[in-house]
């Protein structure tokens, strides 16, 4: 076992090597005229600096919880909570420093080289993302293995990517969505001015959020979600197999990121952009499942094992697939809300939510099928923990791939970022042309990007709290007492609480945005005129201020909620909030994506010449429909797989605490 931690661990290395290449060859790319340089400048010294205020806000939150782990559980477990911590800023930091270097060189290559090479960098761009955060993952977990061999110790590290994976989504979501809804409200239906038409103050802010939303907040997500598997695989793996247990599991991951390296020199393609993007997919997910074929007779001498890992890829692409249905204007789902859209606000709005609603019912219906095939194709039939290993498998198996899903992901922003360039600094109408295409795959990535982040969350949790079982000694949860029905309340409670308040920091944040844009336009003359250059700045420091007030209550409930229940009520009742939790944040957070995404592409059908096309009075009633879904889908839902997560990590980290003082109370 030792030895393949220490392969995996080069592994890792050789993941931080490819994004350092990757980011070399993004970085040697020209930036264009001063005009565009100036511009990215902006974006970049927006993004960055939110970033900054934000880490140097969660110092304190990062500094007192590894007190509180090191005085209750042990130093070891508080030094791997702050390293975690540590590697997901990294991650973020690194990810998003790329991005924003890369999408004006996305939009000089498709100045001057047309789309293959415009492809090629924001692809690039979002790979640094991808094999940074897997890279660091896996160096981390096993390292941390390697040294102390105690999965409980090991969990600290997985509490400190969960931690900075909250605030990160939810700071992000909070500052993304307040500039998009003030820029689209204030811009678009008030001035009727273009999207990122320069004349808009909150334009730059807008282009800020698509980096600290889509690509440091997914990182972190993806991050938390590949970390907190493997924790599962080796919690449950030691008691199923032994050391074999885990070095398969650990295996699979290498092996998912050097499928990944040899994927992505597929993405290429001067025409189809999607098809491009889906080579790299397929490419990485064919070789993983065959060589983790490989692996599971070569560990076990069977191909149990290896069943799990298949049914984990399949699950991700699946669903996947599904959010791509219910999110793409291709298919009947999105063309209904638009249809819709001709008759007002009111019907595109209830249109949507029936959408969102109706989305969930095949994803759980894939992920339940999963969970019974992982566990049932494992052994759980013939022995529980053979099942139980067999559904943390299925995580790392969905998750394996996860370097190219992220940087599949992180492409949308810079392609979105690309063509809100061209359009600022007025570059040719076929540059625009280029720029919308890959803009228009991003968005449809974007939402598949979700689709899977939300089912690896499901999985990721579900194999956390199955560890969590393990770990407490749990035979089972009984729901007939009351402190256990009280929990599945509690919890089952939580993702609403949770929603409500991110949504509401929206509101706030994106009203205070919407009365400075105002402020703009009427006391600035020449603004409409191009003649004046709007304060961009203020419009950036409104969202960055309001993120980072607004996301700390979100972030100390997933917290603290778990901690009080477990002293207070006991282990079987906090494994009952765990399900609760589970159960309606994987539904909310499919429902609350979903809808959002349908809703952003019921716009752009309509801005592409359906239904009256732009200025229409469907086009009007869609866009308050997509500032309605824009906290839906960037802010709540998505954070909402991280609250899932969390929750369980925390629950894991504590047992031993909640073992001996728990129930007390009651």
């Amino acid at each position: 076992m030792e030895n393949i931690l220490i392969i995996a661990s080069v592994v890792g290395v050789l993941a931080l090597l490819f994004a350092f290449y990757k980011a070399s060859f993004v970085s040697k790319q020209e930036a264009g005229n001063d005009r565009m340089k100036e511009i990215a400048s902006y974006i970049e010294d927006g993004a960055m600096a939110f970033l900054s205020r934000e880490y140097k806000a969660l110092v304190v939150f990062v500094i007192v919880l590894g007190i509180i782990l090191a005085l209750t559980l042990s130093i070891k477990t508080a030094i791997c909570f702050l390293v975690g911590a540590i590697f997901s800023v990294v991650a973020g930091y690194v990810g998003m420093k790329v991005a924003t270097k890369a999408n004006v060189r996305t939009a000089n290559a498709a100045l001057e080289s047309g789309l293959g090479k415009a492809l090629d960098i924001a692809f690039s761009g979002g790979a640094v993302m991808g094999m940074t955060v897997v890279g660091l993952g896996i160096i981390g977990i096993s390292i941390a293995y390697y040294i102390t061999k105690d999965a409980t110790i090991v969990t600290g590290f997985s509490l400190g990517a969960s931690s900075i994976a909250l605030f990160a989504r939810v700071g992000g979501g909070i500052y993304t969505k307040a500039a998009d809804v003030g820029a689209d409200l204030v811009g678009k239906v008030e001035a009727g001015i273009p999207e990122d038409d320069p004349r808009n103050p909150a334009v730059i802010a807008d282009n800020v959020g698509d980096n600290v939303g889509d690509v440091a907040g997914m990182g972190a997500d993806l991050f938390e979600s590949y970390v907190g598997a493997l924790l599962s695989m080796i919690t449950l793996g030691v008691v199923a197999y032994g050391e074999n247990g885990i070095s398969y599991g650990i295996s699979i991951a290498a092996v998912g990121i050097v499928a990944t390296i040899i994927a992505a020199f597929f993405v290429k393609g001067d025409k189809n952009p999607q098809k491009a993007l889906n080579n790299g997919e397929y490419v990485s997910a064919v070789v993983t499942v065959i060589v983790s074929a490989f692996l599971s007779n070569k560990f076990f001498g069977s191909m149990r094992p290896f069943i799990p890992v298949i049914v984990g890829i399949a699950v991700g692409l699946i669903i996947s697939k599904i959010t791509e249905y219910y999110t793409s204007e291709q298919y009947k789902p999105v063309q209904r809300i638009a249809a819709e859209s001709e008759t007002g606000a009111s019907t595109n709005i209830i249109s949507g939510l029936s959408v969102g609603m109706m989305s969930t019912v095949w994803p759980t219906v894939v992920i339940a099928i999963g969970i019974i095939a992982a566990y049932v194709g494992a052994g759980g039939s013939e022995s529980a923990i053979l099942g139980l290993y067999g559904i943390s498998l299925a995580a790392v198996g969905m998750l394996s791939t996860s370097a190219m899903t992220i940087a599949v992901d992180a492409y949308g922003p810079i392609a979105d970022n690309a063509g809100g360039i061209a359009e600022m600094c007025d570059l040719p109408e076929e540059v625009r042309e280029i720029t919308d295409s890959l803009d228009a795959v991003g968005n449809t990535t974007a939402a598949i990007g979700k689709g899977f982040a939300i089912g690896s969350a499901a999985l990721t949790a579900l194999a956390l709290f199955v560890s969590y079982i393990e770990a407490t000694g749990l035979s089972g949860i009984d729901i007939s007492k009351p402190e256990v029905i009280a929990g599945a309340f509690i919890g089952g409670m939580l993702p609403f609480a949770f929603s409500a308040l991110t949504m509401s920091a929206v509101g706030k944040a994106a009203s205070a945005m919407i009365d400075e844009v105002r402020r703009q336009f009427r006391e600035i003359p020449g603004i409409m005129e191009g003649k004046a250059t709007p304060e961009y700045a203020k419009c950036v420091d409104i969202s960055t201020t309001a993120a980072l007030r607004e996301m700390v209550v979100p972030g100390l409930i997933a917290v603290i909620v778990p901690v009080v229940v477990g002293l207070i009520l006991g282990v079987e009742a906090l494994g009952g909030l765990q399900a609760g939790a589970l159960i309606t944040g994987v539904l909310m957070a499919i429902f609350m994506s979903n809808a959002g995404g349908a809703w952003d592409n019921a716009k752009k059908y309509i801005e592409g010449g359906a239904h009256g096309g732009k200025g229409s009075e469907a086009h009007k009633a869609a866009v308050t429909g997509d500032t309605v879904g824009d906290p839906f889908k960037d802010t709540s839902g998505p954070s909402l797989n991280i609250l899932i997560k969390l929750i369980t990590v925390v629950s894991l980290v504590f047992a031993p605490l909640f073992v001996q003082y728990g129930g007390n109370f009651f």
